[in-house]
C-alpha cells in the first residue's frame, strides 16, 4: 500500500486559481505573499484576476501553477511514499519530497519560464496533440515528417496510452499532423503554445538554466521522485539535478512513470494543484487504483 502524489504542469492554469484557498487558509496565504516578495511582482494578482492572456504567458504560467500546487500541498500535512510531476510539476514534486526548498524552486521556475518563452521566440516551434494512435505509430509519423521537411519533430509528451503530444519546428509539426490523420489518428491538431517544449529547440533554455541548476541546493528527498526524463525513481541529488536539465530537451515519459509507480506499489494517486488533468491520465493508464485530487 503506497500513496503517490502527482503535480500538474502547464495547461492547468485558470484565472481565479487559488483565490478561495487564499481567503480561507492562512498557511496558503502566507506562502502566496512570500512568493510575491521573492519574485518582486504581484503574481497573486495575475493568478486571481488575470487577464487570461497574461496568465497564459509561459513566464507567468509556470510560477503560478508551481505556487498553487506547493501552497496547497503544504496545507495537507501529507507524507508521500513517492512523487512525480508533469514537466513543470517536477519542481512542485521536488519541494513536496523535501529535495529543494520552496524559495529556490520558485526562483528556478521563474527563470525556466522566462527562458522557455525566449527559446520559443529564438527557435520558432509548436506542439500538437495526437489521439488514437499507438506510441510507435506516432514516433514513425514524426520520423517521416522530419525526413520530408528536414526539420525536427518528436514525440514529446507520452501522456497516456493513445494520447501523445508532439513537438518541433513550425513546418514539421503540421506535416506530422497531416500524416497522423492519414494514418488513422482520431484527433490530430496543433496546440496554441509559445514554443516546441521538450525538444532540441529548447536548447537556449537548457544553456541558460544549466549553471543555475548546477548551483541549486538539492537534498536527499524523504521519498523517491520519478523523473520525466527517465520515468524511474531516484533519491540521488546529482541525478535529480541532471534529470531536471535533461527534461528540457527530452520527452515527458508520463505513461511509463505511472506504470513504474504502480509496479513499485502505488495503489493510490493524489493530484495536487489546479485542474484534474493528471487524474484523467491515471484513469486511462492504470486499472484498479484509487485516484483523487486536491484543487
Amino acid at each position: 500500500m503506497a500513496e503517490a502524489y502527482l503535480f500538474p504542469g502547464q495547461g492547468s492554469q485558470f484565472v481565479g486559481m487559488g483565490k478561495d484557498h487564499y481567503e480561507s487558509n492562512s498557511d496558503f496565504a502566507t506562502l502566496v505573499d512570500q512568493a510575491n516578495d521573492i519574485l518582486g511582482f504581484d503574481l497573486k494578482e495575475i493568478m486571481f484576476e488575470g487577464p487570461e492572456e497574461k496568465l497564459k504567458q509561459t513566464e507567468y504560467t509556470q510560477p503560478a501553477i508551481f505556487l498553487h500546487s506547493v501552497a496547497l500541498f503544504k496545507t495537507l500535512d501529507a507524507t508521500p511514499d513517492m512523487v512525480a510531476g508533469h514537466s513543470l510539476g517536477e519542481f512542485s514534486a521536488l519541494v513536496a519530497c523535501g529535495a529543494v526548498s520552496f524559495e529556490d524552486a520558485l526562483r528556478i521556475v521563474r527563470k525556466r519560464g522566462e527562458l522557455m518563452q525566449q527559446a520559443g521566440s529564438e527557435n520558432p516551434g509548436t506542439m500538437a496533440a495526437i489521439i488514437g494512435m499507438e506510441d510507435e505509430a506516432v514516433e514513425k509519423v514524426c520520423e517521416q515528417a522530419t525526413e520530408k521537411t528536414g526539420k525536427e519533430v518528436i514525440a514529446a509528451n507520452y501522456n497516456c496510452p493513445g494520447q501523445l503530444v508532439i513537438s518541433g519546428d513550425v513546418t514539421a509539426v503540421p506535416k506530422a499532423v497531416e500524416l497522423a490523420k492519414e494514418n488513422g489518428a482520431r484527433l490530430a491538431k496543433v496546440l496554441p503554445v509559445s514554443g516546441a517544449f521538450h525538444s532540441s529547440l529548447m536548447q537556449p533554455a537548457y544553456d541558460g538554466l544549466k549553471e543555475e541548476l548546477e548551483n541549486l541546493a538539492v537534498h536527499e528527498p524523504i521519498c523517491p521522485i520519478y523523473s520525466n526524463y527517465t520515468a524511474e525513481p531516484t533519491t540521488n541529488p546529482d541525478e535529480i539535478r541532471s534529470n531536471l536539465l535533461n527534461q528540457l530537451l527530452n520527452p515527458v515519459r508520463w505513461t511509463q512513470t505511472l506504470r513504474n509507480m504502480a509496479d513499485n506499489g502505488a495503489d493510490s494517486f493524489v493530484e495536487v494543484g489546479p485542474g484534474k488533468v493528471l487524474q484523467g491520465l491515471v484513469k486511462r493508464t492504470l486499472k484498479g487504483v484509487n485516484k483523487s485530487g486536491v484543487q
